[in-house]
């Protein structure tokens, strides 16, 4: 399904761009940058959602609340859904349309306890962004930070605001990494009770709480400095 039919540009629920934490947050990522200039807007802010929020999808809120932009920023980490998001606000600040995007991946490289809570390598409403740019609508994923890609040895997504970017297809050793398998849609706002109640729905082992998922660091895993609870 697809309700992103508008400019993709109003404040909402949980795209709270007129939010002061969101603006700030803008603000630093364009200091150097022309905020007059759309694609470099767009790529500078990508760059500061993808390093500068840390990705994890443990100890994540789920609640309403926290899945607002600005509440995302405040934490300063989260996974696909939480860092689309921040990305999808960011950049409407600048004038700059945006949808979230949601589809089910297929994750070869995920480790095995994440396969465990995951009940298996394919992953529900995997989050991305798509923004408007020279009059055509360019997809985004500012969601894996280098770090990360570098424990795991995955090269990090990068994005010239020009050319879609959201395929993770093969690791550093030509591993298949990511696949796509099915389109949900895309969205003016973020549809909450589809995509947290589909996440809890198709992979109930990751929740710790109604709205928290379990405790755990997907750089711990990749790491083995610390040990992980749960399963």
């Amino acid at each position: 399904m697809t309700t992103g039919t508008g400019t993709g540009l109003r404040p909402t629920k949980f795209l709270d761009h007129e939010s002061p934490v969101v603006r700030e947050f803008v603000r630093e990522a364009l200091r150097t940058t022309d905020p007059g200039n759309q694609v470099d807007a767009a790529v500078a802010l990508y760059y500061a959602v993808r390093d500068g929020i840390r990705y994890d999808v443990y100890d994540c809120d789920l609640s309403a609340d926290g899945l607002r932009a600005s509440s995302v920023i405040e934490r300063g980490a989260g996974f696909c859904v939480h860092k689309s998001i921040v990305y999808a606000a960011a950049v409407r600040v600048v004038g700059i349309g945006s949808r979230l995007v949601y589809a089910d991946v297929r994750n070869h490289l995920a480790s095995p306890r994440l396969r465990t809570l995951m009940g298996g390598d394919v992953f529900r409403f995997h989050s991305l962004a798509s923004v408007r740019l020279n009059g055509a609508w360019v997809r985004a994923t500012p969601v894996f930070n280098a770090l990360l890609c570098t424990l795991y040895g995955i090269r990090p997504l990068d994005f010239d605001g020009r050319a879609d970017s959201y395929y993770h297809p093969y690791d550093e050793q030509g591993r298949r990494h990511m696949e796509f398998l099915a389109m949900r849609g895309e969205f003016d706002d973020f549809p909450y009770a589809e995509v947290v109640g589909g996440i809890r729905a198709a992979h109930p082992l990751l929740f710790a709480g109604a709205h928290t998922t379990t405790a755990g660091s997907l750089v711990s895993e990749a790491t083995g400095t610390t040990p992980v609870e749960g399963p």
